[in-house]
C-alpha cells in the first residue's frame, strides 16, 4: 500500500501531467480556429505561431519548472514524515490510476506506478490457488460483502491462497511475461513437494493468466507442468464492447480539426485498456500497430493450454463482458475456445462484480476444486 508522501509526489506529476497534455488540446484548438479550418479534414499541426505559439510554450516552461521544485519539496516532506501507512481509499484510488494510466505512469517512473507483487497467506500447503485480480482492481478487492474466494476455499479445501497485485495498466503481454518469471520463482522454491497449481482469474485477470502461462510454455518454465486448472471469472477472452465503442469515439473526434485535439484525451487511457478490445494476449497482437486506430480483430489465435482443466464462468447481467466473450465463443470457429459445455457455467441475474461473492459462484468454485467431478 502506498503511502502518503508516494501518494503525493505520484499525484503532482499526474497534475503536471495533465497541464501539459490540456495545454496541447487547447492550443491545436486554438490553432485550428485561428487557420478557419474547413469543418472536416486533418486541420493543421496543432501548433500556434508568434507571440500565441510564445504563450503557450511559456505555459508548459513554467509548468515543468513548477513540477521539478515542487517534487522536491515533496520528496524532502516524504523523507521527514517517515511511512505512515495510507487509508484502503487511497489503495483503491491507486489501482484506478494505475488502470487508467498505468503504462503512463510506469513509463515516467511515478511512485504511483504498482509493481507486480505476490502475497501468500496462511500455511504454505501442496494445494495452491492463485487469485488474479481484473482491471483498475487491486488484491485485497477480493474480499468483498465478507467474502473472500481465496479464503473460503484454504479454509474449506486446505489450499494456500495466494494473491497477485499488479499494474492493470501495462499491456497484457508484459505483465503475462513478468508473471510467468515470478511463478517460475515462486514454485521453484516451494517447500511442500510438488505443489498443485489452480489460477482463478476475474476478468482482465484472466488474460494475463493466458499469457503467462503462453510466456512460460515459450521459455521451458517448469510450473506449466504444476498447473492442473485455470477458472474464468467473466473473463473477456475475444474483448470488450466498451472499448470498440472508445475506439470510434477517437474516430468521430478526429473527422473535425475543431474536434480533433480533443481525441488526444482518449490516447491517455492505458494500453491495458485497449488490450480489451479484442481480448490480446502476446506481444504480436500489439506490437507495430497503432493501439487507437481503428482496425480488426489482429490478434495471433492462442488456445487454451493442453492437459488443463479450463472453466468459464459467465455473469448473465454483466454489462461489461458479454456472455459469449466470457465463454470463449467467436463466430470464427478457430478463434473459439474449446471450454467443454460442462466447464461452462452462467449466472442469471448476476454482475460482473457479484462473480466475486456470490454463493452460487462460491459454490461452483468449490465443486471445481474439491475434485467433485468436472464443474461440480
Amino acid at each position: 500500500m502506498p503511502d502518503p508522501g508516494t501518494i503525493a509526489r505520484g499525484a503532482t506529476r499526474l497534475a503536471f501531467d495533465a497541464v501539459e497534455q490540456l495545454s496541447r488540446v487547447v492550443e491545436g484548438m486554438h490553432a485550428n480556429i485561428a487557420a478557419l479550418s474547413p469543418p472536416l479534414g486533418a486541420g493543421t499541426d496543432g501548433r500556434t505561431r508568434g507571440i500565441t505559439g510564445f504563450v503557450y510554450g511559456c505555459i508548459r516552461t513554467v509548468n515543468a519548472g513548477a513540477r521539478a521544485v515542487l517534487e522536491d519539496a515533496l520528496g524532502r516532506l516524504a523523507a521527514d514524515a517517515g511511512d505512515a501507512p495510507a487509508s484502503a481509499q487511497a489503495e483503491t484510488l491507486t489501482a484506478i490510476l494505475n488502470g487508467v494510466l498505468g503504462d503512463h505512469l510506469a513509463a515516467t517512473a511515478n511512485p504511483l506506478a504498482i509493481p507486480m507483487r505476490l502475497r501468500s497467506v496462511g500455511e504454505l500447503r501442496t494445494r495452491v490457488v492463485l487469485l488474479i485480480h481484473g482491471l483498475c482492481m487491486h488484491d485485497r478487492q477480493w474480499q468483498r460483502n465478507g467474502h473472500d474466494h481465496g479464503a473460503a476455499l484454504a479454509l474449506e479445501l486446505g489450499m494456500t491462497a495466494v494473491y497477485l497485485h499488479y499494474n492493470t495498466g501495462r499491456h497484457v503481454s508484459e505483465n503475462g511475461r513478468e508473471l510467468a518469471l515470478q511463478l517460475e520463482a515462486l514454485l521453484g522454491r516451494w517447500p511442500a513437494p510438488e505443489p498443485e497449481l489452480t489460477i482463478l482469474a476475474h476478468s482482465m485477470g484472466g488474460l494475463v493468466a493466458r499469457s503467462a502461462r503462453h510466456f512460460a510454455a515459450q521459455a521451458g518454465h517448469a510450473w506449466p507442468a504444476r498447473l492442473a486448472r485455470l477458472v474464468f471469472l467473466g473473463t473477456p477472452h475475444h474483448g470488450v464492447p466498451l472499448e470498440r465503442g472508445g475506439a470510434w469515439v477517437n474516430l468521430l473526434l478526429g473527422s473535425s480539426p475543431y474536434t480533433s485535439p480533443l481525441a488526444r484525451l482518449g490516447w491517455l487511457r492505458s494500453a491495458g485498456i485497449t488490450d480489451l478490445r479484442y481480448g490480446n494476449l502476446r506481444d504480436e497482437d500489439w506490437q507495430g500497430h497503432d493501439r487507437f486506430a481503428r482496425a480488426g480483430d489482429r490478434r495471433c489465435i492462442t488456445p487454451l493450454p493442453d492437459g488443463v482443466e479450463c472453466h468459464a464462468i459467465a455473469a448473465a447481467r454483466d454489462v461489461l463482458v458479454p456472455v459469449a466473450s466470457a465463454l470463449g465463443r467467436h463466430r470464427d470457429p478457430d478463434r473459439s475456445l474449446a471450454f467443454a459445455e460442462s466447464d461452462c457455467w452462467v449466472g442469471n441475474g448476476l454482475s460482473h462484480l457479484d462473480l466475486l461473492d456470490h454463493a452460487e459462484v462460491y459454490a461452483r468454485l468449490r465443486g471445481i476444486m474439491s475434485g467433485a467431478g468436472r464443474g461440480g
